[in-house]
């Protein structure tokens, strides 16, 4: 997020400063805001400021808005803290974290089966975002060095992908230069397929992106199928088009209970694939990955050699120094848990989620877009118009600290507004049970208030939409229904 500077001439004295009620003498007058205070304190002192502010943020374990980790075993927070100090960049200094790195890699391009003979490749980066650009930067490279080959211009490269991807991929296309070609959705159909794809592509197409576990139903996109579809647009116009893998969530999912699913490596257009450690990777943020099919697959020239606090490294990322205490942690939950362990925790997740959606739609008002059946995440409507909207409830959940995001989807389905539930470790049948009581006393009160008004904005967000995704309610239309239309 961007922040402005803060004019303190603009501001009552009790807006400059923070008066907190403590009887030290070090904190018995005014602490400025917005500037360096001209004196010390104690640390004590310091750390009441900030935890007492911090206690207006949301309880994140309530979130169900979040797709980020929000709790770790006692052991892996250790981990953290005993490691917060080492720069994850500075490969020499600190050489075993860079092994555990190595491993991590070595261990995902097996889980996302890696052929035997294809010699994978890959890094950590700060998140799935930065995992994703450096996709999406190795897929420009290699569409550049096969259009000059053919001694043609490489000048207007685009990227395929569907309305409902996250924001970084907006933010990629227009910080590298690269028309991005957004596949509408349209009726029952929430996410990209093979049929739709081939339709935007042509021989300036860099790749497809396909996502395993939309942020707005959780379903995943079915990337055999667009794989297929490539095949067939490759027999007809010759394009050979790649696929990239945004496995933000699904990644850490698909493998370990939907393991017969082809979407990874056993996919042969798939040529990279990103994921988020601190989603289903069960990290605290920020932690990502990404890994390359091979080493042609990423091009030579986006590799830097650095000459960095007296050891040569080769590296690719958008960042540079970063704790490396999220690899460590990540490598803590692959030895902790195992294939057996990852399989158990994110199965209870997908328990739990099929359960609230079940429960969910049992309780009148509401019908399932989608049930958890992909991602441990699910989406979920009102039947039809009444008195109180999904905004509402979202709202009114609040007054117990739950956090479930409302909102509209995108161009040709800008009518459709949903709530949406993210079940993560940590969730238990219990906590399920308790949001379900809150539903049912807020669904009782609204059918008691026959005279609500009900509202169309606010409610929260989906994870990492873009504006091209965002919706402005208009005023009701004659016949009584409310429209919405896209943003310009």
């Amino acid at each position: 997020m961007l922040h402005g500077k803060v004019k303190n001439s603009t501001l009552k004295e009790s807006d400059r400063s923070m008066a907190p009620l403590y009887s030290r003498h070090a904190i018995t007058g005014g602490v400025s805001r917005y500037d360096f205070p001209e004196n010390e304190m104690l640390p004590q002192t310091a750390y009441n400021l900030v935890h007492d502010e911090l206690m207006l943020d949301g309880n994140s374990r309530l979130n169900l808005a979040t797709f980020v980790t929000t709790w770790m075993e006692p052991e892996a927070r250790q981990l953290m803290a005993e490691t917060f100090d080492k720069n994850m960049i500075d490969k020499d200094e600190y050489p075993q974290t860079a092994e555990l790195e190595m491993r991590c890699v070595n261990m995902l391009a097996r889980l996302w089966n890696s052929p035997d003979h294809e010699e994978a490749v890959g890094c950590s980066t700060i998140g799935s975002s930065e995992a994703a650009m450096l996709g999406g930067l190795a897929l420009k490279w290699k569409w550049r060095e096969r259009m000059k080959a053919a001694n043609k211009q490489a000048d207007r490269p685009n990227l395929v992908m569907g309305i409902n991807v996250q924001v970084c991929w907006d933010k990629f296309c227009r910080y590298f230069d690269v028309e991005p070609r957004l596949v509408p959705i349209e009726g029952t159909r929430y996410h990209l397929t093979g049929e739709e794809a081939v339709k935007y592509c042509d021989e300036n197409t860099i790749g497809v992106v396909a996502i395993m576990g939309s942020t707005f139903d959780g379903s995943y996109e079915p990337v055999k199928q667009i794989n297929d579809a490539l095949d067939a647009l490759q027999k007809e116009k010759g394009w050979d088009i790649p696929i990239h893998v945004d496995g933000a969530s699904g990644a850490f999912i698909a493998p370990f209970i939907q393991p017969d699913l082809e979407w990874d490596f056993r996919v042969p257009r798939v040529k990279s694939i990103n994921t988020s450690g601190h989603k289903f990777g069960l990290v605290y943020p920020g932690v990502g990955w990404i890994v390359w099919r091979d080493k042609d697959a990423l091009p030579e020239d986006l590799i830097f050699s650095v000459n960095y606090l007296g050891g040569e490294m080769p590296t690719f990322a958008l960042s540079f120094s970063r704790p490396g205490s999220q690899v460590v942690a990540q490598y803590y939950n692959f030895l902790r848990l195992g294939r057996d362990g990852y399989r158990r925790v994110q199965q209870t997740c997908q328990d739990v989620a099929l359960y609230l959606s079940r429960e969910i739609a049992k309780l009148g008002p509401f019908e399932l877009l989608t049930e958890g059946r992909d991602l441990p995440v699910f989406a979920f409507k009102l039947k039809e118009p009444t008195n109180f909207t999904v905004f509402d409830l979202s709202e009114r959940l609040r007054d117990r600290g739950w956090i479930l995001p409302a909102y509209t989807f995108p161009k040709n389905l800008e009518d459709l507004a949903v709530l949406r539930v993210v079940v993560r470790d940590g969730f238990s049948h219990d906590l399920a049970n308790m949001l379900l009581d809150d539903l049912r006393r807020h669904v009782k009160f609204f059918a008691s208030q026959p005279g609500y008004t009900p509202t169309y904005t606010g409610g929260g967000h989906s994870h990492g939409a873009s504006s091209h995704q965002k919706r402005v309610p208009r005023e009701p239309s004659s016949n009584g229904q409310r429209t919405v239309k896209a943003t310009k």
